[in-house]
């Protein structure tokens, strides 16, 4: 033991609670391992400093003559209480962060508030020689005055011990408590934080959070559900607005394929019929935009397939309009072309199907015609070193081989029928002309093109390799 701790105690007793004061809020959290022996190792000197000097925290401060020196043994014997039950405290909330994590706090939170209520009464008892039996008495009754006064608040602090013990979840869970939706983002004393889809706070006590019913959307995990409701007409045959919405399904990508999405009649009425397309996809982050892609897609095959939403007439194209000239009044592309201008293009046009599997456009081949498809699914396919990766899936409307047409090139991806399709193909000769005398078309197709390569390009090139930090510990185990 160095000599200046045992000629000065009480100064390196307190300067060991002054060090791990300033050790505890200097080190940052990254290093809580370090920041625990820290606090063990001062603890440890901090007794020996008591203990050398006489000053047992079983017993009063030894030199009652001398009160200075008594009041300050006293204070430093009670701190060594108070330092234990935080060491404890510590200790056994690291324990418990390895095994429960962040959903234990309120349990340590309990846990702490008991071992410091043992500790206070341990100093009075030993430290300050009181009458515990006297104190516990007229600490019951005020507990008891003060349980009556806070019967809500307490209720909330039982129900969160509740909560965490049968964990019906837990943060980062997307849950709804009584109709409101939202990420838990913190469980305290008194009640469940939620941030709901709008981003806001919703704050819901914990004694009406175990009441209530709870519906926690992340359990399975990587699997959430989504359901998007249709009315179409109901002059429409049921078969083929179920093949219509399957399609829009197969064209959904955020969609899992397992567990498999499916479509399900709900009610007739004679304003519409309704439908429903139920799927999940692997991340709650996901099902905004996998529902708005599949509204946009359900109702883009509906109407490929002649059906309409909300509405009791069973079409509104004319008897009369060609199947081909009706693709073009949907085609946001061709949408600018005058009426007269539709019918021509549209008798310039030829149907082509494909079937499942089949080929429509390879990687690498300069197409000498435009398709526009007009119903069915097509996968866009993108050949990386030693794997085929799919860059996304086409429906009704959407156009393939502008490369092509615009300069004579190919594109590196390969275009497959997913699904039984129809296309209508433009031959490169009369749509060159079309091109040359529309020059708004022609500069939206461009676009189209650019954006198609972008997106390939970065699909194709390999992510940057992401450098892992290595702590000490780790350097020192690969040199030993």
């Amino acid at each position: 033991m160095p000599s200046f701790i045992s000629d000065h105690p009480m100064v390196c007793a307190l300067a060991l609670i002054l060090l791990d004061i300033a050790v505890w809020r200097l080190i940052s959290a990254e290093y809580n391992n370090w920041k625990l022996a820290a606090r063990l190792l001062i603890f440890a000197l901090f007794s020996v400093a008591l203990f050398s000097d006489g000053m047992s925290p079983m017993q009063a401060a030894p030199w009652p003559e001398d009160v200075p020196l008594h009041l300050a043994a006293t204070a430093l014997q009670i701190g060594w209480w108070l330092f234990a039950a935080r060491t404890l405290t510590v200790l056994l909330g690291a324990l418990m962060m390895q095994r429960v994590g962040h959903t234990g706090r309120l349990l340590q939170d309990l846990l702490g508030a008991v071992i410091f209520l043992i500790a206070i009464i341990a100093a009075m008892a030993y430290v300050l020689e009181l009458p515990v039996k006297g104190v516990l008495a007229t600490s019951g009754a005020m507990a008891i005055i003060v349980g009556l006064a806070l019967q809500s608040t307490l209720s909330d602090v039982f129900s969160g011990i509740v909560l965490n013990i049968t964990k019906p979840y837990q943060l980062d869970d997307w849950i709804a408590i009584d109709g409101i939706e939202g990420r838990v983002t913190d469980i305290d004393w008194r009640a469940t934080r939620l941030q709901t889809s709008q981003g806001s706070m919703a704050v819901i006590p914990n004694s009406l959070a175990a009441k209530a019913k709870i519906i926690n959307f992340s359990r399975p995990a990587d699997m959430f559900g989504l359901a998007v409701s249709l009315q179409v007409s109901p002059h429409a045959r049921p078969q083929t607005v179920v093949e219509a919405l399957e399609r829009a399904m197969q064209g959904c990508r955020s969609l899992l394929t397992k567990p498999a999405p499916s479509v399900a009649f709900k009610t007739s009425a004679s304003a519409g019929v309704e439908y429903e397309i139920s799927g999940f996809v692997p991340a709650m982050s996901l099902k905004r935009e996998a529902r708005n892609q599949l509204y946009d897609l359900a109702y883009r095959h509906l109407q490929a397939a002649g059906v309409n939403l909300l509405s009791s007439a069973e079409s509104a194209v004319s008897p009369t309009t060609s199947p081909a000239r009706a693709l073009l009044d949907s085609s946001t592309l061709f949408s600018t072309l005058r009426q007269e201008e539709k019918e021509t293009f549209s008798q310039n046009m030829s149907l082509h199907t494909f079937r499942c599997g089949d080929m429509i456009l390879r990687a690498g081949e300069v197409s000498d015609h435009l398709f526009i498809i007009e119903s069915g699914v097509v996968a866009v396919l993108l050949t990386k070193p030693g794997h085929t990766v799919e860059a996304g899936r086409m429906g009704p409307g959407e156009v393939i081989g502008e490369a092509g047409i615009l300069q004579e090139q190919g594109v590196p991806a390969d275009f497959v029928a997913k699904t039984y399709c129809t296309l209508y193909r433009i031959e490169r000769e009369y749509l060159k002309s079309c091109l040359d005398a529309r020059h708004d078309i022609a500069e939206a197709m461009k676009n189209l093109l650019d954006f198609r390569l972008h997106a390939a390009q970065n699909l194709i090139q390999d992510a940057p390799a992401v450098l892992v930090r290595k702590s000490f510990m780790q350097w020192l185990r690969r040199r030993s």
